[in-house]
């Protein structure tokens, strides 16, 4: 096909207009090549998602731990805490622990 016959496509007249090619030549250039380009935006966007389950993650940790606090106010509730966690006692106590192993 010779570019005489090519040229009098209706395609080819409507891509080689000056005005279609500079609008495509825009949007390239937009789109790929810009500070601004999409590619940024989506970074950008997926990033900012990211962000807002880490603070929704960290304000239920903090409003978790913020319960805690509040039920270790009663001293019972504390010594129990201390019991569990961090294996605590009193002076006239003993503590064992038992670990079991287990079976294959």
């Amino acid at each position: 096909m010779k570019w005489k016959e090519l040229r009098n496509k209706p395609w080819v007249r409507f891509i080689s207009n000056k005005y279609v090619l500079l609008s495509l030549i825009f949007a390239g250039w937009m789109f790929f090549l810009d500070s601004n380009s999409w590619f940024v935006h989506h970074e950008l966007n997926q990033e900012v998602n990211e962000l807002k389950e880490n603070k929704e993650y960290y304000q239920n940790q903090i409003a978790h731990d913020k319960a805690i606090i509040q039920q270790l106010q009663d001293s019972v509730q504390l010594e129990q805490f201390a019991r569990q966690k961090y294996y605590m006692k009193r002076a006239d106590e003993d503590i064992y622990i038992i670990e079991y192993d287990s079976i294959e």
